[in-house]
């Protein structure tokens, strides 16, 4: 495909085109891609290419390069409750777990009375918003108005560590 020829005028090769079509189907067509800028094209504007949708990355058959790419989305988390957290800290470091695995105050691991072992669980701080996902390994807290016990690296990320206890939201992972 080249364009009529006459004095004066600009001759278009295939080069642009291909490096258009190229830009479509490989991994990378779903981000912004750069300027593209052949010698043909020198004197003419940089063409940006950018998406209207965002786009995730697929494979498309018969492409240049084909590429799966996976997106790790955040379990579905269901609200259980809302009440005071404590945490333990490293006066129980190694400790047998009721899980049977050594508690570690770094871990971000949480004891619930009724949880199953396992369970994943969002920690709230509703004053500030922040939250963590923890583990249930151990079973308390025993202390009746009390609703989990986190670790110390868990009750950190919140910002209860320096009081010691505040009021926090659960959720535990929708499987």
């Amino acid at each position: 495909m080249t364009a009529h020829t006459t004095p004066g005028s600009t001759r278009f090769g295939l080069a642009p085109l291909i490096a258009i079509a190229a830009a479509l189907v490989t991994p990378a067509a779903g981000l912004a891609v750069g300027a593209f800028a052949t010698p043909a094209l020198a004197s003419e504007p940089a063409v940006r290419l950018t998406p209207v949708v965002p786009a995730v990355a697929a494979v498309v058959p018969g492409a240049l390069s084909e590429t799966i790419s996976t997106v790790q989305a955040e379990p579905a988390y269901e609200k259980i409750g809302a009440g005071m957290a404590s945490y333990y800290g490293r006066e129980l470091a190694g400790n047998r777990t009721a899980s049977g695995e050594r508690f570690n105050p770094s871990a971000l691991t949480a004891a619930h009375r009724t949880l199953p072992l396992g369970s994943k669980v969002r920690v709230t701080n509703p004053k500030t918003g922040d939250s963590v996902i923890v583990r249930i390994n151990d079973r308390g807290p025993f202390h009746k108005s009390r609703l989990i016990d986190l670790s110390e690296a868990a009750a950190r990320e919140i910002g209860i560590r320096s009081s010691g206890r505040g009021i926090v939201e659960i959720a535990v992972a929708a499987d």
